[in-house]
Protein backbone atom coordinates (compact mmCIF):
# COMPACT_ATOMS: atom_id res chain seq x y z
CA UNK A 1 0.00 0.00 0.00
CA UNK A 2 1.10 3.12 -1.11
CA UNK A 3 1.85 5.98 1.48
CA UNK A 4 1.01 9.58 1.18
CA UNK A 5 3.47 11.93 0.05
CA UNK A 6 3.12 14.98 3.13
CA UNK A 7 5.04 16.98 0.92
CA UNK A 8 3.21 16.87 -2.18
CA UNK A 9 -0.53 16.90 -0.36
CA UNK A 10 0.74 20.19 1.85
CA UNK A 11 1.74 22.09 -1.15
CA UNK A 12 -1.16 20.98 -3.00
CA UNK A 13 -3.57 21.88 -0.18
CA UNK A 14 -1.56 25.47 -0.39
CA UNK A 15 -2.18 25.92 -4.22
CA UNK A 16 -5.77 25.76 -3.50
CA UNK A 17 -5.51 28.75 -0.91
CA UNK A 18 -3.32 30.59 -3.08
CA UNK A 19 -5.83 30.24 -6.08
CA UNK A 20 -8.79 31.70 -3.17
CA UNK A 21 -6.61 34.03 -2.28
CA UNK A 22 -5.86 35.29 -5.41
CA UNK A 23 -9.64 35.28 -6.87
CA UNK A 24 -10.11 37.43 -3.16
CA UNK A 25 -7.27 39.49 -4.31
CA UNK A 26 -9.03 40.37 -7.73
CA UNK A 27 -12.14 41.38 -5.83
CA UNK A 28 -10.50 44.17 -4.19
CA UNK A 29 -8.39 44.91 -7.41
CA UNK A 30 -5.28 43.90 -6.60
CA UNK A 31 -4.00 42.83 -9.99
CA UNK A 32 -0.39 42.87 -10.11
CA UNK A 33 1.16 41.07 -7.19
CA UNK A 34 -1.97 38.82 -6.92
CA UNK A 35 -1.01 37.61 -10.36
CA UNK A 36 3.14 36.73 -9.27
CA UNK A 37 1.47 35.04 -6.27
CA UNK A 38 -0.41 32.92 -7.88
CA UNK A 39 2.09 31.77 -10.53
CA UNK A 40 4.84 31.42 -7.65
CA UNK A 41 2.14 29.66 -4.79
CA UNK A 42 1.25 27.29 -7.13
CA UNK A 43 4.62 26.28 -9.17
CA UNK A 44 5.33 24.99 -5.70
CA UNK A 45 3.49 21.95 -5.75
CA UNK A 46 4.65 21.57 -9.55
CA UNK A 47 7.59 21.13 -8.37
CA UNK A 48 7.12 19.08 -5.91
CA UNK A 49 5.25 16.86 -8.35
CA UNK A 50 8.25 16.49 -10.91
CA UNK A 51 10.62 15.98 -8.41
CA UNK A 52 8.90 13.10 -7.25
CA UNK A 53 8.86 11.70 -11.01
CA UNK A 54 12.99 12.46 -10.80
CA UNK A 55 15.01 10.64 -13.28
CA UNK A 56 18.00 10.63 -10.43
CA UNK A 57 18.89 11.67 -7.33
CA UNK A 58 20.48 14.92 -8.57
CA UNK A 59 17.18 15.45 -10.74
CA UNK A 60 15.11 15.21 -7.37
CA UNK A 61 17.59 17.73 -5.80
CA UNK A 62 17.32 19.79 -8.71
CA UNK A 63 13.49 20.03 -8.69
CA UNK A 64 13.20 20.39 -4.79
CA UNK A 65 16.12 23.01 -4.89
CA UNK A 66 13.20 25.09 -7.64
CA UNK A 67 10.13 24.34 -5.31
CA UNK A 68 12.45 25.72 -2.70
CA UNK A 69 13.37 28.82 -4.55
CA UNK A 70 9.30 29.38 -5.73
CA UNK A 71 8.22 28.90 -1.51
CA UNK A 72 10.94 31.83 -1.45
CA UNK A 73 9.31 33.20 -3.86
CA UNK A 74 5.69 33.38 -2.73
CA UNK A 75 7.01 34.23 0.78
CA UNK A 76 8.29 37.50 -0.73
CA UNK A 77 5.24 38.47 -2.72
CA UNK A 78 2.79 37.59 0.73
CA UNK A 79 5.28 39.71 3.19
CA UNK A 80 4.69 42.51 0.63
CA UNK A 81 1.04 42.56 0.37
CA UNK A 82 0.98 42.36 4.33
CA UNK A 83 3.36 45.22 5.01
CA UNK A 84 1.99 47.06 1.49
CA UNK A 85 -1.75 47.01 3.22
CA UNK A 86 -3.29 46.70 -0.22
CA UNK A 87 -5.65 44.18 1.17
CA UNK A 88 -7.40 43.83 4.39
CA UNK A 89 -7.36 39.82 4.13
CA UNK A 90 -5.33 38.43 7.01
CA UNK A 91 -2.16 37.41 5.28
CA UNK A 92 -0.33 35.72 8.45
CA UNK A 93 -1.72 32.25 8.27
CA UNK A 94 -0.36 31.81 4.65
CA UNK A 95 3.13 33.37 5.89
CA UNK A 96 3.27 30.63 8.57
CA UNK A 97 2.30 28.12 5.92
CA UNK A 98 4.90 29.00 3.31
CA UNK A 99 7.54 29.32 6.22
CA UNK A 100 6.79 25.52 7.31
CA UNK A 101 6.57 24.33 3.61
CA UNK A 102 10.26 26.05 3.15
CA UNK A 103 11.46 24.13 5.92
CA UNK A 104 9.75 20.89 5.04
CA UNK A 105 11.73 21.23 1.65
CA UNK A 106 14.72 22.64 3.08
CA UNK A 107 15.23 19.21 5.24
CA UNK A 108 14.35 16.93 1.95
CA UNK A 109 17.14 18.54 0.30
CA UNK A 110 20.13 18.23 2.57
CA UNK A 111 18.89 14.76 3.68
CA UNK A 112 19.08 13.72 0.11
CA UNK A 113 22.41 16.11 -0.16
CA UNK A 114 23.66 13.86 2.61
CA UNK A 115 22.41 10.32 1.15
CA UNK A 116 24.05 11.04 -2.30
CA UNK A 117 27.23 11.79 -0.67
CA UNK A 118 27.38 9.11 1.29
CA UNK A 119 29.74 5.68 -0.43
CA UNK A 120 27.52 2.35 -0.42
CA UNK A 121 27.56 0.33 2.35
CA UNK A 122 27.81 -3.65 2.01
CA UNK A 123 24.75 -5.32 3.34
Amino acid sequence: MKTDNIIANKTFDFSLKIISLYIQLKKENEFIISKQLLRSGTSIGANVEEAIAAQSKRDFISKMSIASKEARETKYWLRLLDKSELTTIPITGYLEEVEHIVNIITKIIKTSQENISQPIQNL
